[in-house]
């Protein structure tokens, strides 16, 4: 039975244990008027439809803090699931977006499962806030375990968390974290741990919106 689509007031909560993938993937615009206007196309083309595939749990949108990338950070039951939205809808959103902002660029896509979280505290509603990401690849798959669990480490005791969550990509190669920190300062959301043979990319972004089925 298809869903209505419905809007998400804040980031979802990471899949928990082993259930299910998530996927983060960049888009550069290249100005902060690009970035805006493929935000509000992006939310238009998935809001006048329905919710598109039972295997889709949420989708979400975050602003580079530079004023040129999107991230894209999507929660799926499987992979099934994802090939099986890809070959029926992917495009049609896709192309819409591509119409009201041509020359957008689509750096790739991580696919990951949630390894562990830390939680710093809550904060109240309106308090800014912004997300710093870490996305590195390990010298040997051995290593990526320990080397997310020291950056969530090395974050929990940056002021201002919110929340930490790490991910290892299915590839076997990277490693993904994310911070929620309630300033738009980052608190300690630079701070990566140097482990050697390891190539860290550090990017800060704020939520701009998310959709989820009804």
């Amino acid at each position: 039975m298809t869903k209505p689509t419905q809007r998400l007031t804040a980031p979802p909560a990471p899949l928990a244990g082993d259930a299910g993938l998530t996927f983060f993937s960049t888009w550069r615009m290249g100005t902060p008027e690009r970035q805006k206007a493929a935000v509000d196309a992006i939310a238009r083309a998935w809001e006048s439809r329905p919710w598109p595939h039972e295997g889709l749990l949420s989708y979400s949108v975050y602003e580079g803090v530079d004023g040129s990338t999107l991230m894209h950070h999507s929660q799926w039951r499987d992979e099934q699931a994802y090939q099986d939205y890809f070959a029926r809808g992917r495009d049609e959103r896709n192309a819409e977006v591509d119409a009201a902002v041509p020359g957008v660029e689509r750096v790739g896509l991580t696919k990951t499962r949630h390894h562990r979280s830390v939680a710093a505290g809550a904060v109240g509603g309106g308090v800014p806030r912004v997300y710093t990401t870490v996305e590195l690849d390990a010298p040997a798959a051995g290593y990526r375990p320990a080397l997310a669990d020291e950056v969530l480490a090395a974050w929990s005791g940056g002021s201002g968390l919110v929340a930490a969550h790490a991910y290892l990509g299915t590839d076997g190669v990277r490693v993904f974290v994310y911070g929620d920190w309630k300033d738009a300062g980052g608190g300690g959301g630079e701070a990566v741990p140097a482990m050697e043979g390891a190539v860290a990319a550090v990017k800060r972004y704020r939520f701009a919106f998310g959709v989820g089925p009804r």
